[in-house]
C-alpha cells in the first residue's frame, strides 16, 4: 500500500472516530474502575496515566491514613472507606478539587499526624505519589467520563433524557446546553436561548447528563487555563507552571501540537489493530484453545492427583491393617500367658486346686498308696513354694516396642510438592536491614522460570525486657511482584525474623531461611547536613542532597598545622543537622569511610555549638572547654559531671571508647574494660546514636547488630543537635530512610 493510501485510510478513521461512528458496544471492560468494579464515576488521571475514581482515589488515601487518622479533619467530605456517602455534584467537585481541601484526606494544617498522599495504582501495582497538593493536583478524565455517558446512554436507551425547565409532566429533553449545564426539550430551548442574546452563542450537544468545563483550567493555577503539556510529566500545565512551577526546567509542547501528535498516534494505534483483526482473530482461536486444553489437563491433573492420594491412602490401610493385627496378636498371647498364671496362682489358695488335693492325698493311710501319689505331688508343690519366692509375671504389660513414629513420614507428606514447585528465595544480608521500616530483599534461585509473586513473613521474638502478646505471631506483607520490599509498623527495641516465599502456578515454596534484624530503640529521626551554621566551605564540601559531607585535607589544613609550633591545636570543622531535638527519644544512624582520619560524632546544645563556631579560643581545639575545666574533648578523661555536649572518636577504621567514670553519669555494663587496648574496637560499618532528651542520656550504637557501644549522660537545658567534627580527610554519610518505592514521572 503506498504512502498516499496510507494516508487516506488514516483520514478515514479520524473522521470515523470524530464522528462516533466507531461503536461503543463491547468496551464495557475499558469502563470499569478497576478499584470498585464500577463504571468510572468521575474519573481522576494519575501520574502513572491510570484512571481511578474520584471517590476510589480518596479510598485509598482513607485507607493509608486509618492508623494515624486525623479526627479533627475534614469529616464532611464525599466517601471514605467507613461511610459512604453520594458524589458530589460535577460544580462542587471542580470547587473542591481546585481549593486543595481534599488533597489529602484526614490531615489538617498544623496536625502532628503526618501528611499521607500516596497510594497504591491497581493498574501498574506500583505506589503513586500525589505530591503536597494530593488529589488537587490531579487532572478530570472528561474524555472517559464522555465515553461512559455515551456507553450509559447506549445500555439505557429506552430510557429517555427529560427536559430541566418543563413544568409536570416534563417533555423529552432534544438537546443540552453545556453552559447552562442542563437539558431543554425544543421549547424551553428557545424560550430560555432567544436569538440576539448572549445565551443563543451558548454551546449545545444532544441530551446528555455528562457536563464538563468547557475549558480545562490548571489544578496548580486555578485561574489559569492550561494551553501547554510537559512532555516529562506527560500532563498538560499553563505558562506559569513552566515560568516558574513545577515543570520550569521540563520540555513542553503547544497544547495544538501535543494534540496533533497524540491524535495521530492513537489513530494509527487503532489503524494498526484494525488491520490485525484477522492474526487478532486468530490469536483468539488459539486462545479459545489453549484455555479448553487448560481446562482437560487441569481435569486430568486433578484426576491423576486424586489416584496418587487414593493409592497412598490404600497403602496407608493396609499397613495399619497389619499394624494393629500384630498388636492385636501380641496382646492375645501376652492375656493367655497371665491368665494361666492366675489360674496356676488360684490353685495354691486353701481348700482349691493343688492345695485341696494335696489335703486329701494326707488323708491317705495306705503307706504305699500314699507314697506312689506324693512323691509327683510333692514335686508340683515345690515347684509353686519356688514360684512364689521368685514372682515372675508371665507376660510383659508393656508394648514399648509398638510405639509407631510417624514424624519423618509427617515430614515426608508436608514436603510432598509437585514437581514445578520453585525453589526457596534467599534472603540478601548485604541488601537488607532496619531503620525507620525494615528494607528486605531476596535473591531468587536459579532455574530462571518466572514468579508470580512473593509473600515475606516477619514475627517479633519480644523485647529484650519485656513479652508481648504478638511475640511469635508471624504477620504476612501484602503480595510482593518484584525481589525486595518494605515492612511497615515494626515495633523499636525488638528482635524480628523475617522469611520469604515465592508462589508460581498457585504452588508456594518452601520458606527461605529466617533472618533476625533488630529495630533501633527509639523512631527514627529525620535530617539533613546544615549548609549555615558553622559550616567550611574551604574544608567540607557538601552534596546536593546534604546527606554526604567530605573533609578535604588541603592547603587550608597544611596552613593550619604551622599553629602546632606556636602551641595551638589544629581545628575541627564542625557540622551539625539542620533539625533539632528538644523533647522525645530519638534515633540516627549514618556511615564513617574507614579511611577517615579523625571524625567525632554526637550531640551538642545549641549553646555549646554558638561557643564553638563563634569564640576563637574553643574552636582553636576541640579538646579544650573552659567550662569544665578540664581536657573534655579527650577519650584519655573521665566525664566527671554531665556536659552539653557528648563527642566519639572514631578514624582509620577504629573507634575510641572513653574512660569509664567513676561517676554514675557512665553506664558501666556497655562499657569496655578500661584498658586501652580493650577501648579501641574496630569501627562498624554503620553507627547509630540515640538521644533520650527527658532522661538526659546519649547513646552509641553498632546499628547492624544494635549493640552498644557507648552511653553515658548528657546536659540536655536547651536544643540538641546532632554534630559532627572532622579532621583531615573523611567522609560522612546519613543514613536515608526507608521509603516504600515509588514511581517517578
Amino acid at each position: 500500500m503506498s504512502d498516499s493510501e496510507d494516508m487516506t485510510e488514516f483520514a478515514s478513521i479520524v473522521e470515523r472516530i470524530e464522528r462516533g461512528e466507531v461503536p461503543i458496544k463491547n468496551i464495557e471492560r475499558e469502563l470499569i474502575c478497576p478499584i470498585c468494579k464500577e463504571l468510572f464515576t468521575h474519573p481522576l488521571i494519575l501520574p502513572c496515566q491510570h484512571s481511578i475514581c474520584h471517590k476510589c482515589v480518596r479510598e485509598l488515601l482513607m485507607l493509608n491514613h486509618e492508623d494515624s487518622f486525623d479526627a479533627g479533619s475534614e469529616c464532611s467530605l464525599p466517601s471514605s472507606p467507613r461511610s459512604r456517602v453520594p458524589s458530589p455534584s460535577m460544580e462542587r467537585l471542580d470547587r473542591i478539587v481546585r481549593s486543595g481541601s481534599i488533597s489529602s484526606p484526614g490531615w489538617r494544617k498544623g496536625s502532628v499526624t503526618p501528611r499521607i498522599t500516596t497510594i497504591h495504582c491497581p493498574g501498574c501495582q506500583h505506589d503513586i505519589d500525589l505530591g503536597e497538593r494530593g488529589i488537587s493536583m490531579l487532572f478530570r478524565n472528561f474524555t472517559l467520563e464522555s465515553i461512559v455517558e455515551r456507553y450509559r446512554q447506549a445500555a439505557r436507551a429506552a430510557v429517555a433524557i427529560m427536559c430541566n425547565i418543563c413544568k409536570p409532566p416534563p417533555q423529552e429533553a432534544t438537546k443540552s446546553c453545556m453552559d447552562c449545564k442542563a437539558s431543554y426539550c425544543n421549547e424551553c430551548f428557545k424560550l430560555h436561548h432567544p436569538w440576539g442574546t448572549p445565551k443563543a452563542q451558548h454551546e449545545y450537544v444532544g441530551p446528555t447528563t455528562n457536563f464538563r468545563p468547557k475549558v480545562l483550567m490548571c489544578p496548580e493555577h486555578e485561574m489559569e487555563k492550561v494551553n501547554m503539556y510537559c512532555e516529562v510529566c506527560r500532563r498538560p500545565v499553563c505558562h506559569l507552571c513552566k515560568l516558574g512551577g513545577s515543570h520550569a526546567n521540563h520540555k513542553v509542547t503547544s497544547m495544538s501540537s501535543a494534540y496533533k501528535i497524540l491524535k495521530e498516534k492513537l489513530a494509527k494505534s487503532i489503524h494498526y489493530l484494525i488491520s490485525k483483526e484477522d492474526q487478532v482473530r486468530t490469536q483468539i482461536t488459539d486462545l479459545e484453545q489453549l484455555i479448553s486444553q487448560t481446562e482437560e489437563n487441569g481435569q486430568l491433573a486433578e484426576r491423576e492427583a486424586n489416584e496418587h492420594f487414593d493409592h497412598l491412602f490404600e497403602t496407608l490401610q493396609e499397613r495399619k491393617s497389619e499394624m494393629l493385627r500384630s498388636i492385636e496378636q501380641s496382646r492375645s498371647r501376652r492375656l493367655n500367658q497371665l491368665k494361666s498364671q492366675v489360674e496356676e496362682y488360684q490353685g495354691m489358695l486353701e481348700n482349691s486346686g493343688l492345695v485341696g488335693y494335696a489335703q486329701e492325698v494326707l488323708k491317705e493311710t495306705d503307706q504305699s498308696c500314699f507314697v506312689q501319689t506324693a512323691k509327683q505331688l510333692h514335686v508340683r508343690i515345690q515347684k509353686a513354694t519356688d514360684s512364689l519366692r521368685t514372682f515372675h509375671p508371665a507376660a510383659d504389660p508393656s508394648f514399648d516396642e509398638f510405639v509407631l513414629d510417624t514424624s519423618k513420614e509427617e515430614t515426608l507428606l508436608k514436603e510432598m510438592c509437585f514437581g514445578g514447585v520453585p525453589e526457596p528465595p534467599l534472603i540478601d544480608l548485604s541488601n537488607s536491614h532496619v531503620y525507620n521500616k525494615a528494607s528486605i530483599s531476596w535473591r531468587l534461585s536459579d532455574d530462571h522460570l518466572p514468579t508470580d509473586h512473593h509473600l515475606v513473613e516477619y514475627c517479633r521474638r519480644g523485647a529484650p525486657c519485656e513479652d508481648s502478646e504478638d511475640s511469635g505471631v508471624w504477620r504476612s506483607t501484602d503480595r510482593v511482584y518484584g525481589p525486595s520490599t518494605v515492612v511497615c509498623d515494626l515495633e523499636p527495641n525488638s528482635l524480628y525474623s523475617f522469611r520469604v516465599r515465592t508462589c508460581r502456578n498457585s504452588m508456594f515454596s518452601p520458606y527461605s531461611p529466617e533472618i533476625m534484624l533488630h529495630t533501633p530503640p527509639a523512631p527514627a529521626f529525620g535530617f539533613l547536613f546544615s549548609d549555615k551554621c558553622g559550616f567550611s566551605a574551604e574544608r567540607l564540601i557538601l552534596n546536593k542532597q546534604r546527606d554526604v559531607v567530605d573533609s578535604v585535607a588541603g592547603m587550608a589544613f597544611l596552613l593550619a598545622a604551622e599553629r602546632v609550633q606556636t602551641g595551638s591545636y589544629i581545628p575541627l570543622d564542625y557540622i551539625i543537622g539542620d533539625t533539632g531535638i528538644s523533647q522525645g527519644r530519638h534515633y540516627w544512624a549514618f556511615r564513617v569511610d574507614p579511611q577517615s582520619f579523625m571524625v567525632k560524632v554526637g550531640v551538642a546544645s545549641d549553646s555549646k555549638l554558638i561557643e564553638w563556631f563563634h569564640n576563637p579560643r574553643d574552636t582553636s581545639s576541640p579538646r579544650y572547654d573552659h567550662d569544665s575545666g578540664h581536657d573534655s574533648g579527650s577519650e584519655d578523661t573521665c566525664y566527671d559531671v554531665s556536659q552539653p555536649f557528648t563527642l566519639l572518636t572514631v578514624g582509620m577504621g577504629k573507634i575510641f571508647i572513653p574512660k569509664a567514670s567513676s561517676s554514675s553519669s557512665v553506664s558501666s555494663t556497655s562499657m569496655p574494660s578500661a584498658e586501652p587496648g580493650n577501648r579501641v574496637l574496630p569501627m562498624p560499618q554503620r553507627l547509630g546514636v540515640c538521644l533520650d532528651y527527658e532522661a538526659c542520656r546519649v547513646c552509641f550504637y553498632d546499628a547492624d547488630t544494635m549493640r552498644c557501644l557507648y552511653e553515658r549522660q548528657v546536659d540536655c537545658s536547651g536544643t540538641m543537635y546532632p554534630a559532627f567534627g572532622l579532621m583531615g580527610s573523611g567522609r560522612i554519610q546519613l543514613e536515608e530512610l526507608i521509603t516504600t518505592k515509588k514511581l517517578t514521572f
